[in-house]
């Protein structure tokens, strides 16, 4: 099993991060969280802890920059019915600390109102990870300029996480109509919650 990739940083989108170590380039699928961090830091070299997903018909890399974000992977992946491209969209949807407040405090209707997630499952979410979760620090996000660049990277991720292109630009019309200065991981939260 990968524990980490460290290298350079080729690419980096909202939904999947390209790193070329040993001459080999990685794509590895990311949170917003972890895309944010990313794009905050502007490195150009970067270590990402790695989770495997390995299945006969796909072999896929999850990538986080913080342990507390893989583990909080892991104990979604652990709950039934929580895959792990489900588990990326809930990380996605909130801050780490904001999906751990989240589950300590059994919020099930800020749980079912992101995409994938129905009553049943935040209900098994939060009654399996309750007890395994402690809040922490709040994280800050960061604002970006360019509208149309912040649109088209928005409307990109939005593909890549798995919905129709239409819609999505159905839903990010009437974000950016609303708040023309909105950042990408605000408008995707945004976008996630009104699927």
């Amino acid at each position: 099993m990968i524990e980490y990739i460290t290298g350079k940083l080729t690419e980096n989108t909202p939904a999947y991060a390209v790193i070329e170590a040993a001459g080999v380039g990685y794509m590895i699928n990311i949170s917003l969280n972890t895309y944010t961090e990313l794009h905050e830091s502007g490195t150009t070299s970067t270590k990402l802890l790695i989770h495997e997903v390995i299945r006969e018909d796909t072999h896929m890399l999850f990538g986080f920059l913080s342990e507390r974000e893989r583990n909080l992977f892991r104990l979604l992946v652990g709950v039934s019915g929580v895959g792990a491209m489900t588990a990326r969209i809930i990380l996605s949807s909130m801050s780490i600390p904001e999906l751990e407040q989240t589950i300590s405090v059994s919020d099930t209707k800020r749980l079912k109102g992101v995409k994938g997630i129905g009553a049943k499952t935040a209900e098994r979410i939060i009654v399996e990870l309750k007890d395994k979760i402690k809040p922490g620090a709040d994280a800050g996000t960061l604002p970006f300029s360019t509208t149309s660049d912040i649109y088209d990277e928005t409307l990109a991720a939005m593909v890549a996480l798995g919905f129709p292109k239409p819609a999505a630009q159905k839903v990010l019309d009437q974000i950016f109509k609303k708040d023309p200065t909105i950042g990408v991981e605000s408008a995707i939260k945004k976008a996630l919650a009104m699927m």
